[in-house]
């Protein structure tokens, strides 16, 4: 993933927001090669998304989460319980880009504590897993305020972090034009964002929630790489209202 990411090659994922490991199961099977839980606007509990890693494994597909705060002991239990890759939310400066790292990854690179963990097999792989994981776990900071893009050149310049993920609807709010994600203001500090990530050779990411072949070819085209396509609840949603539809 991190060299595919360094590459610029897409890499297609999902998201989360049920807490539902069959709903791991089902997106996984589907193709996609990485999902994410999202843990900040969700009432998931650690053990739920422990269990939708276990899900997630059995097809190979990269476990995220999204942290619900940039916090270390937070970031520190989602990866000793199979998580791959954070995605860290209201990310602002550099600081809290460094921060960020600091929280996934073991000394000397950062501050992430040592333990036998689900990880490292509850330390039958201790010693392989912590040569590993600093270079396989993948760190992506949200860029969803003013603040941040203003700084993005900054924030980008941090050792670790391999990609961002804008959040359009916090950045519109930031603007002072809630929900208003078509304003200008808004798509234009989206290609602000895209512009820097291309500078330092990071992922630029986005959620698009009810994706299309054109609005899915219009981000690959734009320079977006890090895509989460749909979530379950949205998929669970259409695919119910279609049905009903048919009957019409």
């Amino acid at each position: 993933m991190r060299r595919d990411l360094k590459n610029g090659l897409p890499v297609y994922g999902s998201w989360i927001q049920t807490g539902s490991a069959v709903a791991a199961e089902v997106l996984a099977n589907a193709g996609f090669r990485w999902i994410a839980v999202d843990m900040e606007h969700t009432e998931t509990s650690l053990e739920s998304f422990t269990n939708i890693v276990r899900a997630m494994e059995r097809y190979g597909t990269f476990p995220m989460v999204r942290a619900s705060e940039n916090n270390v002991i937070e970031i520190r239990r989602y990866l000793d319980c199979g998580a791959k890759g954070i995605i860290v939310p209201m990310v602002r400066s550099a600081q809290d880009a460094q921060n960020a790292v600091a929280a996934c990854k073991y000394p000397p690179e950062g501050v992430r504590g040592f333990a036998f963990v689900r990880a490292n097999d509850w330390g039958e792989r201790f010693d392989d897993y912590v040569k590993r994981a600093n270079d396989e776990t993948i760190v992506i900071v949200m860029i969803e305020t003013k603040d941040a893009v203003e700084n993005i050149d900054e924030i980008l310049s941090v050792e670790g972090v391999d990609g961002v993920f804008i959040g359009p609807y916090d950045l519109s709010g930031s603007y002072g034009i809630p929900g208003q994600t078509a304003h200008k203001q808004v798509k234009d500090a989206m290609q602000t964002v895209l512009a820097a990530c291309k500078r330092h050779n990071k992922a630029a990411g986005q959620h698009i929630v009810t994706p299309t072949t054109e609005n899915v070819a219009e981000a690959i085209s734009a320079g977006f790489t890090f895509l989460a396509l749909g979530m379950d609840t949205v998929f669970l949603s259409e695919g119910a209202k279609s049905a009903l539809y048919m009957t019409e």
